[in-house]
């Protein structure tokens, strides 16, 4: 992979997505750490996104010492910032040292961002995912469940009516209620509201059963062109896109883990069908389907909420896709 001059955001969400199924993905995060040292960033300040992502690279590659190097880079690059991608960041960094034998010092980085688990809706799962590294996921449910009363606290008695109206308990209690599943605890009051929330957010909208091809995702352009063939994903980007996030819902709230939507290409689903066959046929669209699902090419769901939409638009999740599952 190539990486252009002046990489915007939505470039970088574009990496983001594509840059494990690269052939080299270390030289992807070479490039991304490269491009934000040399002012190729179409937004400077992009600089320590695009460090912590060539870290989370070399993370997944098990290539600890440039991992730390990028998301310190990273780190230097946020400056004074205190948000949630620098906790984020910072998150990433105690996971890497947990990974390379550096307890205390991976334990000293996440232990100041607790606070943080009742502000950002995304901080329990990267706090989470540090201490579950460093083989303290018995703390980390300990966290969750004092910062889940904590809010009940602050919340009073009515319990949420729904997800949204939960804000940032519904991922705590979301956060908590998977952990504890991976610990084999048995559920208590805190577990039951967790699945009452998600059953609502499920079933806000009926959804009817989908078959496995409705996780086939088609960017715009991609499916401008299909729609001319088949309306069997959608008559519109919009509807497509409402689809897939209603199915994704579905499946984690049926217990589903590691989701993602598989990016489609008309020509690839046109080669499927051979010469002669129809690409638009069901058993067509299902074989594609089962072939995408065995290739590296994903789109993790869900994405952090203020982070770039799993679908490209460069909006943030919870402004884009993430209503749809609700409309």
């Amino acid at each position: 992979m190539s990486l252009k001059a002046d990489l915007t955001s939505a470039d970088l969400n574009e990496v983001r997505q594509s840059a494990l199924g690269a052939a080299d993905p270390l030289g992807v995060a070479a490039d991304l750490a490269k491009a934000a040292g040399d002012g190729r960033l179409a937004d400077p300040q992009d600089a320590g996104l695009a460090l912590a992502l060539a870290a989370e690279i070399a993370e997944s590659r098990s290539k600890l010492d440039a991992a730390l190097r990028y998301v310190e880079g990273a780190l230097e690059a946020y400056g004074k910032r205190d948000d949630s991608p620098v906790a984020s960041a910072r998150a990433l960094r105690s996971r890497i040292l947990f990974r390379t034998g550096r307890g205390d010092e991976a334990f000293a980085e996440v232990e100041p961002l607790r606070p943080l688990l009742t502000q950002y809706p995304d901080a329990p799962a990267y706090i989470t995912a540090a201490l579950a590294v460093g083989g303290r996921a018995v703390e980390a449910e300990k966290w969750l469940t004092e910062a889940v009363d904590q809010v009940l606290a602050e919340r009073g008695a009515a319990e949420p009516s729904d997800a949204d109206d939960a804000g940032v308990l519904f991922f705590l209690l979301q956060q908590r209620h998977r952990l504890r599943h991976a610990l084999g605890r048995q559920h208590d009051t805190h577990d039951n509201l967790a699945e009452r929330l998600e059953t609502r957010l499920a079933n806000a909208a009926p959804v009817a059963a989908a078959p496995a091809t409705d996780l086939v995702f088609w960017p715009e352009a991609e499916f401008n062109r299909l729609v001319k063939q088949t309306d069997a994903y959608g008559t519109t980007w919009a509807e497509h896109r409402s689809r897939l996030e209603h199915e994704l819902v579905r499946q984690a709230a049926a217990g589903g883990t590691d989701l993602a939507v598989l990016p489609g290409s008309v020509d690839a689903l046109t080669a499927q069908a051979g010469v002669g066959g129809d690409p638009a046929s069901a058993d067509n669209r299902a074989a594609y389907a089962r072939k995408l699902s065995t290739g590296t090419a994903r789109l993790p769901w869900p994405p952090e909420r203020n982070g770039a939409c799993w679908c490209g638009s460069t909006l943030k999740y919870k402004k884009c896709c993430l209503p749809r599952s609700r409309s």
